[in-house]
Parts: structure tokens; sequence; C-alpha cells
């Protein structure tokens, strides 16, 4: 993140008036989670494509082997990448303050935040969806539009951490458990 961004966002922090440290996760808007569906959907047929290969073993396997390995390695090494820079540029982010969260847009630039003693529910959905597994927050406030963003993985310390802030704050929460059959 450039630091004329992390500046203002640092301002309008203290605007707000949050307090103490911070942390920073990660999170996703529903285009995001859709997308990561779509990358692990392509990596798996990918890998079941390239144990076909080896099975059947067709005339010019070994190119066919190589050509596919290739293209399965650059996918992932996009990805890794992708996931670094993000980190780095702040893009999509939940910081954790003492006093509430504030939320951050694809491009790294402030969303909106929320104040713990602002807010009147906290609804939970999870469950997993082609290879992903996705926690979806929705955040009911006093006075303003309520706050929905997506958390994705199964064990993620962002998830615990808004269970616990709600609970010390006495914040009701609704689980909501989605299976797919």
């Amino acid at each position: 993140m450039s630091q004329r961004r992390r500046a203002a966002l640092r301002q309008r922090v203290r605007e707000i008036g949050f307090g103490g440290g911070h942390r920073a996760y990660a999170i996703t808007g529903v285009l995001g989670s859709m997308g990561q569906m779509a990358w692990r959907t392509v990596e798996v047929l990918g890998v079941l494509v390239l144990g076909l290969l080896i099975v059947r073993r067709p005339p010019s396997a070994l190119f066919k082997f190589v050509l596919l390995a290739g293209v399965l390695l650059v996918w992932i090494g996009l990805r890794l990448a992708w996931r670094r820079l993000s980190a780095a540029l702040d893009l999509n982010r939940c910081y954790l303050y003492a006093d509430g969260l504030v939320l951050t847009d694809q491009f790294g630039r402030w969303r909106t935040s929320a104040a713990w003693a602002d807010v009147t529910h906290m609804k939970h959905t999870y469950g997993s969806w082609l290879f992903t597994v996705s926690h979806r927050f929705e955040l009911t406030r006093r006075a303003a539009p309520p706050i929905a963003f997506n958390v994705l993985g199964s064990r993620t310390d962002l998830v615990k951490e808004l269970q616990a802030r709600a609970a010390r704050n006495m914040i009701p929460q609704q689980n909501v458990h989605i299976r797919v059959h």
C-alpha cells in the first residue's frame, strides 16, 4: 500500500477513535469467493487431466504431460504471487481494533468501519462449495446500513476473533451452517 493511503487510513482510524493495536486479515466479497471457487475447480480439473494423461499414455504423452504441468505450475505461481501482492498492498483487508473494525476495498481504500458499541447483531453463515470453505459475516449496526464480507478458509483466525469480540461486547450472534448435498 502506498504511504499516502496508509497515512489516510491511520488518520481516519484516529478520527473515529479506534485505539490500540490492530491485526489485519484477508477478506473478500461475493465475486472474490466465486473467483476462488473457479481457481480451485480449474486446479482440481487440471490435476485430474494430468492423472488421466499418465494413466492412458496416449501418443506424445510426455509432451502433453510437460505442457499441462507447465500450465498448472504457472497457474499456481500466479495465484501465490497474487496472494503476496494483495497482502503487500493491503487489498481487501479487515483491520480488527479493540473498539471496532475497519474494512478496505479491492483497491486498498477505506470501505467502511463499525464500532463494537454500534453493532447490534452478528450473523455468521458458513459452508463449503466446490473445494472452498467460506464464512460470510453480516454485522447489523444502529442507524447505519449493515456490513457484509466473506472470509475464505476452514480455520481462520479472523472467524475466531470476530466471535470472541462479539461475545466480549455482548453482541447477539447467529450461526448458520449451509450444507450442500
